[in-house]
């Protein structure tokens, strides 16, 4: 992981990971069916996860320092390998993994910069890597030995960069790399340890690449181009036989190809269209529309069933009959801002992210509820207290109120603040909304029936007020800016009580439960601890080593608080001793936010590469 926690770290225990909600979509060929029939396959940051289809398990491989770009499973489903991205000029690993121990069998590196992709050979014998752009290079390696055999540039100086990678399914010693303006069938020489390539001939066409999908026996192979049409071609003559459709191309290029028993062909499009072809005139006979762009199709055993991904991080179920998709998961595909539980129960919550809110259940990690507002960025959420209704902070300045159940617009504050509304929260009387902007003023608001009237302006901060918390009796609040500043306020006088200063962003406040002080963090790292009576400072902690920390949450006892930031660590300290107690690994990307649930069960933690983590409560409550 990026942040390693210091040497202290024996002595700490390790958070229990119960369960991740994410998927990226964005990685070409990523879900992948095991042939085991009973789970998917799917990258998410620098974890790949294996979920069990029928029993909601999962297993997590970790072990990429990055994040991972390319994901493969051998014929018998005895091996996974898995490739990463890396800094430029540094070596990305590619790691064999044993699927039944879930364990990391080799480390390979020999390519640089990022893993385009990866195949293994129909007899397991051979793993065949492809490096990125700045790498450009194709290396067979053995999987008995775990060593390179040799490797090669992969495509002519004259063409393109090869994308995709494709192994035969009947000979260990042949396999065909494709990409822009290249499609090269290469022979695998062991005794002289050479791969040697020939190019295939297309005629008069110039496509893109996209896919490649082996027949059965060999004897042809189609590819997929982003222009929206399907080649196919002779692998003995290395020519093409034909291609189409002629006319009507699909749409945004064809990004996944799967060839049946039939004959037939199934075709995934940039558009979100996944279409049943005939083999002979590529003429969709049924076809679907699903949300985002196609990455991934992968077949469940003989075809009966596929599994099908998209840019937009949904999986769907098809089965071949009916031809009918079913969403079986979903998750953000873009960072998440905020998470919140709502009063007195663990088993919902709420995240929010651009363009949408989401409501899940927690025992079974589903999406209960989506909120979509396209184009918008929802900065804060919060539940009242009631439970009647989500009100949430977003960027065009608006405060907008929804129905927890059916996700309806209750009302809107139009102009609440002049750049985005980044900061809210609402007191426990439901009387009031306490909202801050991007250009660092706080706002109350009084909620009536059916009226929304602004009390007072709060001017005081310079700079966007990151965070909000209100005391129990409603009387007092603290506001965490990135100017440097945590202002306490009267919200009955409407007077600032007191002031911190300190040199840092203040990304996050927390009242203790019996509220004589706040604990805040920030960008400078530290967390400290300061009196509500006078603003004075008690005691300042190291809260992480590199990064930011981004969100803390505190228990309902005051015992124990969570904090999570840039070093993709969460965190478990003990309040009064200020030591850390437990450490969670798992994220790959920022954590922005994180809550320990009502009960003291769970902590959910959100981040900025769209995943959700859900820990075990580490102490007894």
């Amino acid at each position: 992981m990026a942040g390693e926690p210091g040497p202290q770290s024996d002595a700490l225990g390790e958070l229990e990971l119960q369960a991740v909600i994410g998927f990226n979509g964005h990685i070409p060929f990523g879900l992948i069916c095991h042939p085991d029939r009973e789970h998917l396959i799917y990258p998410l940051g620098c974890t790949v996860i294996i979920q069990g289809l029928n029993n909601n398990t999962q297993a997590f491989l970790h072990g990429h320092t990055n994040n991972v770009s390319c994901v493969a499973v051998s014929r018998s489903g005895c091996y996974i390998a898995s490739g990463q991205v890396t800094f430029m000029g540094f070596k990305a690993d590619i790691i064999l993994w044993d699927y039944k121990k879930r364990e990391l069998l080799a480390r390979l590196s020999l390519h640089k910069g990022k893993i385009e992709k990866l195949a293994f050979s129909p007899n397991e014998l051979y793993l065949v890597s492809l490096g990125g752009q700045d790498d450009g290079s194709v290396v067979v390696w053995s999987i008995a030995k775990r060593e390179a055999i040799c490797g090669s540039p992969a495509s002519a100086r004259s063409a393109g960069n090869a994308t995709v990678l494709a192994f035969s399914n009947c000979r260990d010693e042949a396999f065909i790399s494709a990409g822009n303006g290249t499609i090269r069938v290469w022979e695998l020489d062991l005794p002289n340890r050479k791969i040697r390539p020939t190019e295939c001939q297309t005629g008069p066409l110039k496509r893109v690449i996209t896919c490649i999908m082996m027949a059965e026996d060999d004897s042809y192979f189609y590819v997929g181009t982003s222009s929206g049409d399907i080649l196919k071609l002779n692998m003995k003559s290395k020519l093409m036989s034909d291609y189409g459709p002629v006319k009507e191309k699909f749409s945004l290029g064809v990004t996944a190809l799967l060839l049946l028993k039939t004959g037939d062909l199934v075709v995934s499009t940039g558009g979100g269209i996944v279409a049943l072809c005939k083999g002979s005139n590529y003429k969709p006979i049924k076809k679907i529309q699903v949300q985002g762009g196609v990455t991934s199709l992968t077949l469940r055993g003989q075809g009966h069933q596929f599994f099908v991904g998209t840019e937009e991080s949904q999986i769907y179920r098809l089965n071949y009959n009916d031809f009918k998709e079913e969403l079986i998961a979903t998750c953000h595909n873009e960072a998440i801002h905020d998470i919140i539980f709502p009063s007195g129960t663990s088993d919902l919550f709420a995240t929010c992210s651009k363009n949408d809110i989401r409501v899940w259940h927690t025992p079974e990690n589903k999406e209960l509820l989506r909120i979509t507002i396209p184009n918008m960025t929802c900065h804060a959420i919060d539940f009242m207290r009631d439970g009647k209704s989500i009100i949430s902070a977003w960027n065009d300045g608006k405060i907008r109120a929804f129905a927890p159940e059916t996700g309806r617009l209750m009302y809107v504050i139009d102009h609440a603040h002049s750049m985005g509304v980044t900061a809210i929260a609402a007191t426990s009387d439901c009387k009031r909304i306490i909202s801050g902007g991007g250009e660092g003023q706080v706002r109350v608001w009084e909620i009536g029936q059916n009226t929304r009237k602004l009390e007072e302006v709060l001017k005081e901060h310079i700079s966007a007020v990151s965070c909000i918390k209100i005391k129990k009796n409603n009387r007092e609040c603290v506001t965490a800016s990135i100017d440097g500043t945590c202002i306490i306020w009267d919200i009955v006088r409407f007077m600032r009580n007191q002031m911190i200063l300190a040199n840092t962003l203040f990304q996050c406040v927390c009242y203790h439960p019996e509220e004589y002080q706040i604990i805040t963090s920030g960008t400078d790292r530290k967390i400290g601890y300061w009196e509500v009576f006078d603003g004075s400072a008690i005691r300042n902690l190291e809260g992480s080593l590199t990064g930011s920390i981004n969100g803390m949450d505190i228990t309902s006892d005051g015992t124990y608080f969570v904090t999570g930031g840039d070093d993709h660590l969460v965190k478990v300290w003990d309040y009064n001793e200020g030591e850390v107690t437990h450490v969670g690994m798992g994220h790959s990307g920022s954590i922005t936010r994180l809550r320990i649930c009502p009960g003291n069960k769970y902590i959910v933690s959100v981040s900025a590469d769209g995943a959700i983590l859900r820990w075990k409560y580490p102490h007894p409550s």
